[in-house]
């Protein structure tokens, strides 16, 4: 019997932990946490955003990453769909429902009953658990050594399934020193970063008296060509909100980051014009009760001072620039990009340079927004290696 381990107790590990047993293998999965899937209890606070029902090649296309191999790519997801995460979550008796915006919740919209059911059928299928193990060593033979009550424990394996997830919310697991690993074993990857994330600029003090924590409704972020419709929130240090998460390589790919709202989307620069009618003076206070502009908007138009006549205040309403300074750290993002290069791992996900060490998760250089395209590639990299790893070289 095959014996394998899998490293880290997310749901990538996890899933290839199970595929992997149900194929037959000996699996042991490790992970440095006293209990498994910290950052999937943190994802299910809020409700838990298993994927999406949305059209499935509209799905595909919100993926993206250095050189990501598209036919790969699809291919994993495509033996891994929305609709098998939904069939295989119903098999641990927790149905799904999907909302209006695509995105499919279990009814009870917690993340804890599924864990514990999921754990409960790995034990049944002979995974063994090994907590409070923190991977230290990886040599080419396969060799593992862990930190384990502050003794150096080693074992070896036939194959092995990293899972080691990103950097985001690190207090869960996901610090991303597996790179110090990779780099002694002259693997390469692009640097982690934060994805999902609200960026900085430099608000002024008033600005942030009249509209901190305020919202900015039913507007348009642009960044470059791209775009968002939705909701941001003025924070203390910049802005958060879904609009701006989707936004994140847009931004990062412009020469200087900034994004350009759109308060009113409804209305041309014409139409704004005209509803202003001959108003000469006191344009904001005009425009908050003919414009109907919420108070966040007036607070930001009023400190920008950009503008003198009815025209130019209705071109900045219709095109208001924010430079941004740079990302919030990647600990408070929700997920982060970078990761394993595509080039150092064959169509099985396995390290070309490493035979029988495979990487599945949020550790490979893709990148996704929320909606729940993170947790499905989670799912389809864990099932995808969990299979390869059963096959044998």
């Amino acid at each position: 019997m095959k014996h394998i381990a899998i490293i880290g107790a997310g749901p990538a590990g996890l899933r290839a932990a199970e595929v992997a047993a149900e194929h037959g293998a000996q699996v042991s999965v490790f992970d440095a946490k006293p209990s498994a899937g910290r950052k999937f209890l943190i994802a299910g606070k809020s409700g838990l955003n298993l994927t999406n029902n949305e059209d499935w090649q509209t799905f595909l296309s919100r993926y993206q990453g250095n050189d990501l191999p598209t036919e790969t790519w699809n291919k994993i997801l495509n033996n891994f769909d929305n609709n098998a995460l939904r069939h295989w979550a119903a098999g641990l008796g927790i149905e799904t429902f999907a909302a209006s915006s695509g995105k499919v919740f279990p009814t009870s919209m917690k993340a804890a009953p599924l864990l514990r059911r999921w754990i409960q059928k790995l034990r049944q299928l002979g995974v063994h658990f090994h907590f409070n193990h923190r991977l230290t060593q990886l040599d080419k033979d396969l060799t593992l050594q862990f930190e384990y009550r502050k003794e150096p424990h080693t074992y070896k394996f036939d194959a092995v399934i990293l899972a080691l997830g990103g950097a985001s919310h690190p207090a869960t697991g996901s610090t991303g020193k597996w790179t110090k690993i990779f780099d002694s074993l002259g693997i390469r990857y692009t640097p982690l970063s934060a994805a999902n994330c609200g960026w900085e600029t430099n608000w002024h003090k008033e600005l942030l008296d009249d509209a901190e924590g305020l919202p900015l409704k039913n507007i348009i972020v642009h960044a470059g060509d791209k775009s968002q419709h939705g909701e941001l929130v003025i924070t203390k240090y910049g802005l958060e909100g879904g609009p701006i998460y989707r936004l994140g390589p847009a931004i990062k790919s412009l020469p200087t980051p900034e994004i350009r709202i759109d308060f009113k989307p409804t209305f041309s620069h014409a139409q704004l014009i005209a509803k202003m009618e001959s108003a000469k003076r006191n344009l904001l206070h005009e425009a908050k009760l003919r414009w109907k502009l919420h108070p966040s908007g007036i607070a930001i138009l009023k400190h920008l001072k950009q503008w003198q006549t009815v025209e130019e205040l209705a071109q900045i309403v219709k095109s208001c620039t924010i430079p941004l300074t740079q990302p919030r750290p990647i600990k408070e993002a929700i997920s982060s990009a970078g990761g394993v290069s595509w080039d150092e791992l064959d169509a099985d996900l396995m390290v070309r340079k490493v035979p029988n060490l495979y990487c599945a998760g949020e550790m490979i250089d893709w990148e996704a927004p929320t909606g729940g395209y993170l947790l499905q590639a989670c799912f389809a990299t864990g099932t995808h290696a969990g299979k390869a790893v059963s096959k044998g070289r």
